[in-house]
């Protein structure tokens, strides 16, 4: 019996690790082929391994998402090593560095914007193309519960998935009728090495950050990698056919309160 991508080619950003990792592995278990794309090399190609020796389809291609040519290369040699892309999990993104908004340097600011916004507007920008001449296509962008609500000290994270979840919804109203649906996920804490960093800096001037961010999420945990590659595969099936323009929280309760 086919996966519910059979005949698919994915993309996935920051595929090196996290959730990125886990949705790629997610498609793959789907029968889709997968192209892993990630500034980290090793992770990127452990990533393929795994997929490969689950005897699934795969390459990895080093990219920087805040670089126009990188990623317009990015989108062409999907295209020329598996003909077409189906879907796109635009998930490349940098984490939060607890600074209060003050004292936020611009370098700081500049760098989180240019990743985790310019950096799906980027991959947008190539693969919408890409898609509209097929006929069609799905988009899967990473926001985050902090692109729907604020916390202290994360002004430029916070800021950056805001953003995401606005260009989501600017961009399904131009190319809905095109056959394109795009929609964004929007993670609580998941076990990453991202919010592992986040809490081991936070930790220094909080030594309980761990137990108050995980009594965030109403389900008393945080969340794991392949709880949101689930939602990412579901979203970029024809399950979600009538799914568009969505901000689909994965996130344990955390924005219910």
């Amino acid at each position: 019996m086919s996966g519910r991508l059979d005949g698919k080619v994915a993309l996935v950003t920051g595929g090196g690790s996290g959730i990125g990792r886990a949705t790629a592995l997610a498609f793959a278990h789907e029968d889709a082929k997968v192209v892993v794309a990630d500034m980290a090399v090793e992770g990127g190609e452990a990533t393929v391994r795994m997929i490969q020796e689950a005897r699934g389809e795969a390459l990895f291609l080093k990219a920087d998402v805040s670089k126009a040519g990188e990623v317009q290369a990015l989108v062409r040699r999907t295209v020329e090593t598996y003909g077409r892309l189906d879907c796109a999990h635009n998930n490349a993104g940098v984490g939060v560095v607890p600074v209060p908004t003050a004292d936020v340097t611009e370098a700081q600011w500049d760098s989180t914007i240019n990743i985790n916004l310019k950096g799906v507007w980027l991959c947008m920008k190539y693969e919408i193309p890409q898609m509209l001449t097929q006929g069609g296509g799905v988009i899967v962008n990473t926001a985050s519960i902090l692109g729907l609500v604020g916390i202290p000290t994360a002004a430029a994270y916070v800021a950056s998935k805001h953003g995401v979840v606005g260009l989501t919804k600017a961009a399904v109203l131009e190319y809905a009728q095109a056959g394109l649906r795009i929609n964004a996920v929007c993670p609580g804490f998941i076990r990453t090495p991202m919010v592992e960093r986040f809490v081991e800096l936070a930790s220094r001037d909080n030594p309980h950050i761990t137990e108050q961010v995980t009594a965030l999420h109403p389900l008393g945990r945080l969340g794991a990698p392949a709880e949101v590659a689930e939602v990412v595969v579901w979203l970029c099936s024809d399950a979600a056919s009538f799914v568009t323009g969505h901000t689909m929280t994965v996130d344990g309760g955390y924005v219910a309160q």
